[in-house]
């Protein structure tokens, strides 16, 4: 297997460095306790208006001058949209003066890794887990051994099944994302829109068993069956991976060498794809991407790829703390929360 720069050289043109270094806890002063409207939600108009339950858990139990410890559990950091999250999450807790702990995974496909944080965060003591898992059922198990102890949980990015928590006893847990199914009709419409003759098409997938990769299939397909012109001969996943999509992208085209469009159900997916499709002289081939990465965006700049979709990564980690927050002082807390999406294209990019 071709061993892919993790860095993204061949991909960046003039962003931000791909990883963050030296990133330190910054630990808060005291928890504001009264988080209602005339606190945060005034000055962020973005978070909806919670109603406060008759009691306070953080009022009757904790120690005025004890410090909230929030853990914002993520899938990786190789993949430049968590950074974006941290971000975000980093922004909410410098507002309520909490101590945030971010731990993730080494690839978003080490689930195991993800399920050994919440029990060391379970041992640790933490008041709540944001948690963007990286699978949709096998972290319920421990996510309810967590909240049996009183942790607050908060579930952004990928939803945990609910049936499956249901089950389990894993209750009244919020969910902040955007509408995955949705998002991803978008980016497969813009370039389906752009087909006029009969044409292959290929999906590239994520992770089979998360739900935001099976609602991003399902929306591509959606918008890919509108036009009688287009036939989808190659559903395929990549794990979100640049290295494994390159691979995957070489079998499809070894397969089926006349596609001439391709939704990748992420953006480093899409890069990998890229990659591959510059190396075999194919720069005609329409390739729609989901993330809006800053790599991708420079791509759509030049020309080399259609269309991503900007799903606010910033705003679901500044919303999942913010919520475990509220969650703690008794505030109810919606059900879901759905994050608005953009089109970003040549068009749209400044």
């Amino acid at each position: 297997m071709l061993k892919i720069a993790s860095d993204l050289d061949k991909f960046r043109e003039g962003s931000a460095s791909f990883r963050l270094s030296g990133q330190k806890l910054l630990l808060g002063a005291l928890l504001l306790i009264n988080l209602g409207a005339g606190g945060c939600q005034r000055d962020n108009p973005s978070l909806p208006l919670l109603e406060e339950t008759s009691s306070s858990p953080i009022e009757a139990e904790r120690n005025p001058t004890e410090v909230v410890t929030v853990a914002l559990v993520m899938k990786t950091l190789t993949n430049p949209f968590f950074i974006e999250m941290e971000k975000g999450a980093r922004r909410a807790e410098q507002e309520l003066g909490i101590a945030l702990m971010v731990k993730t995974a080494a690839q978003e496909t080490s689930i195991e890794q993800q399920i050994n944080i919440i029990e060391q965060l379970i041992r640790n003591q933490v008041d709540a887990i944001v948690i963007a898992p990286g699978d949709s059922t096998e972290l319920i198990p421990v996510l309810e051994e967590a909240q049996d102890v009183g942790i607050t949980i908060i579930n952004i990015d990928n939803r945990l099944d609910p049936s499956r928590s249901a089950e389990l006893g894993l209750s009244d847990v919020p969910f902040i994302s955007v509408d995955n199914s949705q998002g991803a009709y978008l980016s497969a419409k813009y370039i389906s829109d752009q087909i006029k003759a009969p044409t292959q098409v290929a999906i590239l997938e994520g992770i089979q068993t998360a739900q935001n990769a099976i609602d991003r299939k399902q929306g591509a397909q959606r918008a890919f069956q509108e036009n009688p012109n287009l036939t989808v001969v190659a559903e395929t996943s990549a794990n979100w991976k640049i290295d494994e999509a390159y691979e995957a992208a070489r079998q499809i085209w070894r397969e089926h060498p006349d596609i001439e469009a391709i939704f990748c159900a992420n953006d480093m997916m899409a890069l990998g794809v890229l990659q591959y499709l510059s190396e075999t002289q194919r720069s005609q081939v329409l390739v729609a991407g989901f993330d809006a990465l800053e790599e991708a965006k420079a791509a759509i700049r030049t020309g080399r790829m259609a269309v991503t979709i900007d799903q606010q990564a910033a705003e679901q980690g500044y919303l999942g703390v913010h919520y475990a927050v509220q969650a703690m002082a008794g505030k109810r807390l919606p059900a879901e929360t759905v994050v608005d999406v953009e089109v970003i294209t040549r068009e749209t990019l400044p």
